[in-house]
């Protein structure tokens, strides 16, 4: 059924949209029915109302159009024919037909469908950024939402239509559940995917906060971000506090003397213990066994 909500025929819409995309330029029969390049006046097109994307950076806007001026759309803009209001509206390709606009062009190259319905364009919309990897982590996220809730896609499907795992996706949705400061942030670069899937680990807001700050502040990478929301996650109690300076002597003293790593655990009262003496072959617990009995008969 989730399926179906789709279009039986999207596959097949993506495949022949790809296929004009990587050769616009190849021979079409006279009666093919799919979608054609044509040269369409920049004032007939309007934007994508299911546009995936929410962050159009202006200087990356103003090198495409330099690109542009210099050497011309490399790929056409996919658009769709609404008679009603005798436009074209993009399907996918905003950023290019943005840089057109600010390089002073008049008309641009664009693969034009004929007819698609709702599912359809939002599908192609954003699972074309998503293979792309033109979003940020937000819009991505938001993207599924949109096609999950409006047309009441499960995530197995969606995954599998956009390429992903399902835990990814799962993973993706997720974002949206960090308060709307830290969603920004994702949103403009200063923290990344990575760092909001640490964040997620935590569940007390204040923990989260806190966290959410020092990543700001320290730079961490991803691996500082993930154990600093372990370290979190423990209790007061059983966080690590700094070992006695006679307790810290006594490890140095004697793993100097054996040549290996040695730890003492106590208790609060320190009057039980264990000392731990580690050994990584038997040839080297062999060696250890003999110098202790020296040391000791």
């Amino acid at each position: 059924m989730a399926r179906q909500a789709l279009g039986k025929g999207l596959d097949a819409l993506l495949k022949q949209t790809q296929d004009v995309l990587n050769n616009p330029t190849a021979p079409r029969p006279d009666n093919a029915s799919g979608p054609a390049v044509q040269k369409i006046a920049l004032d007939k097109i309007i934007p994508n109302r299911f546009q995936p994307r929410r962050v159009f950076d202006e200087a990356k806007l103003q090198e495409l159009a330099q690109s542009i001026q210099e050497h011309g759309l490399t790929q056409p803009i996919v658009v769709v024919y609404d008679a009603g209001l005798d436009k074209y509206e993009i399907v996918v390709g905003e950023r290019r037909f943005r840089a057109s606009q600010l390089a002073g062009m008049t008309e641009i190259d664009a693969l034009v469908h004929k007819a698609l319905t709702d599912q359809q364009m939002c599908a192609l919309a954003l699972i074309e950024n998503i293979q792309r990897e033109d979003l940020n982590p937000i819009e991505t996220a938001l993207g599924y939402r949109n096609l999950m809730n409006k047309f009441g896609i499960s995530q197995t499907d969606l995954a599998q239509y956009c390429g992903k795992s399902k835990g990814a996706v799962s993973n993706s949705l997720r974002l949206l559940e960090l308060p709307q400061h830290m969603q920004d942030a994702l949103q403009d670069g200063t923290i990344t995917e990575g760092h909001g899937k640490a964040l997620l680990m935590l569940t007390d807001p204040a923990k989260k906060e806190t966290l959410f700050q020092r990543m700001k502040k320290s730079k961490m990478s991803v691996r500082q971000a993930e154990d600093a929301a372990r370290a979190l996650l423990q209790p007061a109690s059983a966080q690590k506090l700094p070992k006695p300076p006679e307790v810290a002597s006594f490890e140095n003293d004697l793993q100097a003397a054996l040549g290996t790593k040695v730890e003492v655990r106590y208790g609060k009262k320190m009057s039980k213990g264990v000392l731990i003496i580690q050994y990584h072959s038997l040839e080297e617990l062999d060696n250890l066994a003999s110098r202790l009995k020296t040391k000791l008969l």
